[in-house]
């Protein structure tokens, strides 16, 4: 794959260790926040929840606890810290491969580096559409494509980067091994809720109400 600088984050991204590292740990705690709003709380004193055009957003672990789950189902309050922790790894992996590889006197070592910055931009990407695809639109069949994707893109990027900077490859091997369990517990969710969670998230609606009433 070329570099393409339209597909491409700009270079003061990875320029700063800060931005490199905040960014993507700032863009999973945003989607974090956006998909794990309260239950059915109203925004406001004001709101009132309307159901036909479901107002509010539903619990992500409210909608996790309820489908069918493989073996070795992690609880959902660990997911933060480890994305947290990977977030940071791959944001100063950016850092450190961009700094050291636009440095280099090899012209072939820049080239490298431009597609890894290339790379490392569409993976943010892919991994920003797996919570919408699965959680939002409980689409398993599209969010296991998108994590297929994601996980052959990250392989290939520590590959890239292993020539540029190795210090930068061996950060993304915790994160490539998460995106091989991902992979597993989507197709695994998928396949014993029959591609589709539509059906249990109207029954976990259906209880919640009669819960309430």
């Amino acid at each position: 794959m070329s570099y393409i600088p339209s597909l491409t984050l700009p270079a003061a991204v990875f320029n700063s260790p800060a931005i490199s590292i905040l960014l993507p740990v700032g863009l999973g705690l945003g989607q974090g926040l956006l998909s794990q709003p309260g239950k059915s709380t109203p925004k406001s004193t004001s709101d009132a929840p309307n159901p036909e055009r479901k107002t509010f957003r539903k619990d992500v672990q409210t909608k996790y606890k309820a489908i069918k789950q493989p073996p070795l189902r992690p609880p959902p309050w660990i997911f933060a810290p480890v994305w947290t922790t990977l977030y940071a790894l791959m944001g100063y992996a950016a850092h450190s491969a961009w700094k050291n590889g636009m440095a280099s006197m090899n012209p072939r070592v820049i080239e490298d580096t431009r597609r890894g910055a290339t790379l490392y931009t569409i993976q943010l990407a892919l991994n920003q559409l797996f919570m919408p695809l699965f959680f939002g639109f409980g689409r398993p069949v599209e969010a296991l494509v998108d994590m297929v994707a994601l996980t052959g893109t990250v392989g290939y990027l520590a590959y890239i980067w292993n020539k540029v900077d190795q210090t930068a490859s061996r950060c993304l091997w915790p994160y490539l091994a998460w995106l091989g369990f991902a992979t597993y517990l989507t197709a695994g969710t998928g396949y014993l809720n029959g591609w589709s969670f539509e059906t249990k998230e109207e029954g976990t609606a259906e209880a919640v109400d009669k819960k309430e009433l």
